[in-house]
Parts: C-alpha cells; structure tokens; sequence
C-alpha cells in the first residue's frame, strides 16, 4: 500500500521548500529563514520518508549524505576535455595574449569575462534531464575521478536545477574551502590533537577525496560554477556571460565578482581591483582569470596543446621567504638528465611549507653563484615549484661550499656528460640507470602512451627493484600467478593488471611512438612522424638513412628526411635520428613487437575518396562518436580540423550543434549530416 497523499504532497511541498532555502542560502547569499527553522523542516522531511521509504527520491535534501564509504574512487572519462590554461605573470604576457586573440579574429578590440581564479579543486557536474547524476574531479584532463558521493554533501551544489534543463548538461566549476570554514576545522584538529591542515587549498581537495562521504559532509565546502562542459538539446547563448547567467537561473552559485571587460585595458583594472580586495575576500584567489566572451570566436581560435587560445590566467606576484639552503642533490629524469634540487629548511611561503625547491641547472647555479650554507630567497607562486631566486650573499657562512656537478650519476655510477651548447647535463647509461628506467616506463605506460591501467608509478620502482622489469618488453612478460605474491597485490589485482598489459598490446603507431619516450618527440610529432611515414619500418629506415647528417654544421644539412616531416627541426630530427641507431632501442622494439604489440598499419596520410578536403565536426552524431567519425575520415584520406574556417571544406553537423554551425553558414561552408558523410565516402556527394 503506498503512501496516503497527503503524505505524498506534504513531502514534495517540503522537499520544494528545502531546495528553496538551499538556493536563497548558498547561491543568493540571502537566508529566507533561520538555522532552527530550517533544521524543523528538514527533520520533518526525514521523518516522512522513514514512515514511508517510498517517498524517498535521490535529489531529496535529506540524501546529501548516504551510502557506505568507497573502497577506491572509479575513474570518468571527460565528455569533453577539462582543459588547463595557459599563465601569464607580466602585463607584456597579458598585452601578448591580447594580441594574439585580436589577430586571429581579425578584430581591433574584444571583450572578455574576468574572474577571480579561485585556489580550489576543478570539478565537473553532470545533470541528467535536471537530476544530478555524476562528479568527477579534472584529473589529468581526460580522465577524472568519480567523486560523486561527495559532491553531493555540498550543499551549494543543488541536486535539481531549477527551470528547464537540457537533457544532459555538464557543469565546471570550482569547489574551495572559504576562511573561516579552513579556521574551523583547524580550531577542532587542534582540539583533537590532530595535525593542522596547511592550507585551504589542500583542505578542500584532501576533504573531496575522503573514502566515506559522511566525512566530506563535515567540511565546509564551497562551490562557484565557472562555465559548461557537454550539453545535450540545448543551443548555447553567443556570450559566455549569457552562460553565466544561465547557470545562475539554473540555481547554480556564480561568482558574483565575474565582469565583463572591454580589451586589455579592462583586464588591467580588473586585476588591479582583484589584487586590492584580494586580502578581504572571503575565499583564497591567486590571480584573475581572462576568457574571451564571444563563443563563435573561441570555436575560430581553438587550442594549443591541452590549452585554449582564448583564456589565460593571470597569476598575481609570488611570494617569496628566506631561509637556509642545507645541501643541494641531484635527481635524474626518465631522459637522464640530472636536476639539482635545493633541500631548505623548512619555511612557510605562498601558503605551503616548502623543504624543497629547484635549481634548475648548473648555470643557473653559477649565475645566482648559490653555495652550500647560503641563506637564501625562496619564490613560490600558487602550485608553480618552489624554486631558489636568489642569495643573501651578505650572510654566507665562512664554511659555505660551492656546488659541484657530480662526475658519475648519483643513481647508477654512469658517466655523465654535458653536451657542448646545452645548459643540462645527463647520465649516459641509458636504460641501465635505474631512475630512468622507472621515469621511462611511467612515461611507457601513461595514459596517453601504452595506457596500462594499474601499473603505477610504486609498483613499477617494486618491479625494478625485484629485476622482473629491465626494459618495457618485460612488462608483457609478467604473470598473474607471480605478481599475486606482491604486497597490497591480490589475486584479482593481480588479473586485472595482465589484462590491461594485454589489451594494450593493440594500439597505435603514434600512441607507440610517443610511449617510447625519444626525447623531445611528444604526442603531436608523434602522430606527425605517423602519419608522414606511415610504418615503423620507413620512419627507422629514414633515421638512419640520416644518422650520417645528425650532426651536420649547418641546420639546413642536418637530417634531411625527417625534417619532411611538418614540424621536425634539426634538433628534434637529430633526436629521433640518433633514437633509432641505437641497437639496444632496437632490440627493445623487436622485443615489444614480439610480444604481441601491434597497430593497424598504413597510418600515413591516405589517398580516397575525401582527399584535398577538410572537415570539422560538431554536435552529437547519430550512434557514431567524434572520434569514430574523425576516424571514418581520415581513412577515406580526409583532414579534421577543429575551427571552421574559408579553408574548411565540410562541417558535418550533428543535434545540439553550436557556434561552429552557425559560423558555417555565415561563411558559406557546406554543412551536411552524417549520412551525408557516408554518402561522400561512398563517391555518391
């Protein structure tokens, strides 16, 4: 028997209300009622859905809190990438960035949207037909962490957005941890003779990460909404403060410090504002943050890297603290190059404790003439590594001792060498260097290389230490039976580790090509050298066709076949060059190809049916993905572009689609559906 009605309507009618009080109080920043009030209402809901469980909804304010404590956090794949952005610390970077975002629009002036860059964690908020269904963290921008338990004891984050929603709506936002929230919970650690949290940064991030979300739920969290991520059925406004005020009639907080400014000399004040209040602010900020308003020009811009050309963050100045450099030592990276790294006494500067700080090189040691003893200046900005900036050279100790290259690595005893007109020295052992054996295999098994899901960065100095992995074919040679016996392993774990070593035996050439960490060869030359050459076999042939020219006098001279390839400069040629001259790189080629690794081949830029066209997708696509119709055309022997311009040829538009559309068809650019693809391929266009 269900519920009577009146009991039915009473809990929607509080359940409206409670949400009500939610939005007035955290977003509007406007208490309609009282602590006690509130608290008389939401235990009345509580009661009514205990006397009744099929009351009970997920977007319920009582279900702030609920389920059993999460043994691990399960990986989400970003519908759209959370990219990071690009920082400038100058008024000539910021006048830079302005340049290059009026040029590439062909524009005299532009406005932007100006914001405070809150000092919290990245987070992304997916609502299904208005519900919320799932957070992640940003993760390395692909790929996040399901935190979604915990998101949902924010209660500045509502449940149900109000009005009407798209059917799928992804929003960005930032989670942070406001000051006397990060007081609080220092006053009761201390209480509890705990230890004290460092900063609220590290507060709020340590609190969203918490196993058991009925911990999270004690911390004061915080959340601003900043922008939209994928949205489904939904035409974006022209503006992004449109979107702003979208998210805002959705209930979602905004911060009420975001304005929209006209060119550089509106970002200028902006900053000067932000950097005035900054100490009265109820929140940590370390810088403001630019990003163009129209939406149409931040299609035609695009990105750089994992970066867009049209944000920037604009950091304010570091702080900096003195104290005593007590040793310097060295690290050696996957490519063997030797780090110095500074060990300080430990001193709070820029809202951390920092013991450690970087040094950079050898020559940047002699030129700030840093000694063993100094006391020095320490700079750090935001989450930039701490680094050494100068000597108090008035307070060296007479016991002060200079800082020596080490002759032999600090790791393995290999020589080390300093090549003439490079600032880095390196450990020439190569792969028998233990430290870039481990940075090399992390490198090999990353996500965006061979991605061996498990394999991690403990493990892997495990395995090394045990002489089970010398070079990354051994990694193919691993056993469940054998690996079960490690600690914190597990059968299960175990399984599961060789199934993912061997699902990525099939995988790309250029995904293999970037894992192989050949210096200076990153994910886009990778996919270059790719497509240039097509196999393995012509792209080895042609390096050590020009082995002989690596290191000709002259850069014109140097490496002439794989300066073919678009991009590829001398020394990056030289690299590759002397990469695949190297007889042990080729056996260990030959040793993962053994072991089963593949691709499919033939990946060079190919002849059909599209070739000489450019295309740009956009919108969502009838049970095909991006990538699978990126792919589709790039077969038939056509080019992805991801702005539309005079050049492109084709937009292949799906429903929701955007900016990109409408930039289309006021360029003229033809505009056809999926089948209309297909029908191009099949030669029926």
């Amino acid at each position: 028997m269900g519920a009577p009605s009146a009991a039915v309507q009473r809990a929607e009618q509080l359940r409206r209300e409670l949400r009500e009080h939610n939005h007035r109080y955290y977003v509007l920043d406007d208490p309609g009622i009282s602590d006690a009030e509130y608290d008389t209402l939401f235990r009345e809901l509580q009661a009514l859905e205990a006397a009744h469980p099929e009351l009970l909804t997920p977007d319920s304010p009582t279900q702030r809190v609920g389920g059993a404590p999460s043994a691990e956090f399960a990986a989400v794949r970003h519908r759209q990438p959370m990219l990071s952005l690009n920082n400038c610390f100058s008024d000539t970077e910021l006048e830079d960035f302005d340049r290059r975002v009026r040029e590439g629009l062909a524009r005299d002036d532009v406005d932007y949207v100006a914001e405070p860059k809150l000092d919290g964690l990245a987070v992304s908020l997916l609502y299904r037909e208005g519900r919320f269904e799932q957070g992640a963290t940003r993760g390395d921008g692909e790929t996040g962490e399901d935190i979604t338990a915990n998101l949902r004891t924010i209660r500045a984050i509502p449940l149900t957005l109000r009005g009407t929603a798209p059917p799928l709506v992804e929003v960005r936002g930032e989670v942070y941890l406001p000051h006397a929230g990060f007081r609080r919970m220092n006053e009761e650690a201390a209480a509890r003779g705990d230890k004290l949290y460092v900063n609220p940064r590290n507060a709020a991030a340590g609190s969203l990460r918490q196993l058991d979300p009925a911990v999270t739920a004690r911390r004061p969290l915080a959340l601003y909404a900043y922008g939209l991520g994928y949205v489904e059925g939904w035409r974006a406004p022209a503006t992004h403060h449109e979107v702003l005020a979208q998210l805002r009639e959705w209930g979602l907080p905004v911060s009420p410090l975001i304005e929209v400014v006209h060119g550089v000399d509106g970002c200028r004040v902006y900053y000067a504002a932000m950097q005035t209040r900054r100490a009265g602010l109820a929140f940590d900020i370390d810088g403001v943050v630019y990003k163009l308003d129209d939406l149409a020009g931040r299609d035609e811009l695009g990105f750089v890297a994992r970066a867009p050309r049209w944000a920037i963050a604009h950091k304010f100045p570091a702080e900096e603290a003195q104290t005593v450099l007590e040793n310097v030592e060295f690290q050696v990276g996957r490519t063997g190059a030797l780090t110095p790294v500074a060990r300080l006494q430990p001193v709070f500067v820029g809202g951390a404790t920092v013991s450690n700080a970087t040094l950079h090189n050898m020559d940047e040691i002699t030129r700030k003439d840093v000694h063993i003893g100094d006391t020095v200046i320490v700079r750090r900005a935001g989450d930039v590594i701490p680094e050494v900036k100068a000597v108090v050279t008035a307070r060296r100790p007479p016991d002060a001792q200079a800082v020596v290259l080490p002759p032999s690595c600090p790791v393995c005893g290999g020589r080390v060498e300093k090549e003439e007109g490079e600032v880095i020295a390196r450990c020439t052992n190569g792969l028998s260097c233990r430290a870039q054996l481990h940075g090399a295999l992390l490198h090999f098994v990353s996500r965006r290389a061979m991605d061996i899901e498990g394999l991690g960065e403990k493990l892997l100095a495990q395995l090394i230490e045990l002489d089970w992995v010398r070079t990354p074919a051994d990694i193919y040679a691993l056993q469940a039976e054998r690996l079960a016996g490690l600690e914190r392993m597990g059968e299960k774990s175990a399984q599961n580790l060789v199934d993912a070593v061997g699902r990525s035996k099939q995988t790309t050439l250029e995904r293999f090509l970037y894992a192989l960490g050949i210096r200076d060869v990153g994910e886009t030359t990778a996919r270059d050298l790719a497509r240039h050459f097509g196999t393995l076999e012509a792209l080895i042939a042609a390096a050590q066709a020009d082995a002989p020219t690596a290191h000709a006098d002259k850069d014109k001279e140097r490496c002439p076949q794989l300066r073919a390839v678009t991009d590829v400069g001398p020394v990056v040629a030289a690299h590759v060059s002397h990469f695949f001259v190297e007889p042990r790189n080729l056996e260990v080629i030959a040793a993962l190809r053994g072991a089963g690794v593949h691709w499919p081949q033939a990946q060079a830029a190919r002849e059909g049916p599209l070739t000489g066209k450019t295309f740009v997708l956009t919108g969502t696509l009838p049970g095909m993905t991006r990538d699978e119709a990126g792919a589709l055309i790039e077969t038939a022997g056509g080019k992805l572009s991801g702005s539309v311009s005079k050049k492109t040829d084709y937009v292949v538009a799906g429903e929701s689609a955007g900016s990109k559309l409408a930039k289309a068809e006021k360029l003229g650019v033809a505009v056809i559906d999926l089948d209309g693809l297909k029908a191009l391929i099949a030669g029926e266009g």
